[in-house]
């Protein structure tokens, strides 16, 4: 049996603000039970081959999460409409959101945070993780993911057996874990954990 310590340490991540394209035009998109729909064009393409936003579904349209769509609207990149062809605005498309998602504010602080930063990120749910999360430079399909990475809200209890098990999803998938814990004013402060071998 080897024994192994686990080494956490504050991680700095570099902050680098993210490029979008440049456009007036904004994405039509609609919400669709718990994902969020959009028609497949040049900004759309762009969006996904840029900064893998959205992932494209077989009918030639695009799928973004709750998350990747707030961030999107909040840059000015979507708008979001209901099935009846209504726009959702920013505050009552959160609270929808907080609805279905648990959690949705304090992974969407660290989502933004993240984003700002650089980095794609993309969901982790088949990882048992809220998001991966690939180092600059590197997009989905060239390289794995660096990190999964865990939001919490500050002074949120974890226990040692969540703790454990947090450390054994980066563990087996060979990815480091990354802890965004977000205080009340919605800033990040991260902890990478990695397993050392004695």
């Amino acid at each position: 049996m080897t024994k192994v310590k686990v080494k956490d340490k504050l991680v700095k991540l570099k902050d680098t603000s993210e490029e979008l394209p440049e456009t007036k035009e904004m994405v039509k998109s609609f919400l669709i039970g718990e994902v969020v729909i959009a028609d497949s064009n040049d900004l759309t393409r762009e969006l996904y081959d840029k900064g893998r936003y959205g992932e494209p579904t077989e009918s030639k349209k695009f799928q973004y999460s709750l998350i990747e769509t707030l961030y999107l609207v909040e840059r000015s990149k979507f708008e979001i409409f209901d099935n009846k062809n209504k726009i959702i605005d920013f505050d009552n498309f959160v609270k929808k959101a907080k609805k279905i998602e648990p959690n949705f504010w304090t992974r969407y602080a660290v989502f933004k945070d993240l984003r700002r930063r650089g980095y794609i990120v993309k969901t982790a749910l088949k990882f048992g993780a809220d998001f991966r999360v690939y180092d600059r430079g590197i997009k989905p399909g060239e390289d794995h993911a660096k990190w999964v990475v865990f939001p919490v809200s500050e002074g949120e209890v974890l226990t040692w057996y969540e703790f454990s098990a947090k450390n054994r999803v980066a563990h087996s998938t060979r990815k480091r874990l990354l802890v965004g814990c977000v205080d009340a004013e919605s800033d990040v402060t991260y902890w990478e954990i990695k397993w050392l071998r004695p």
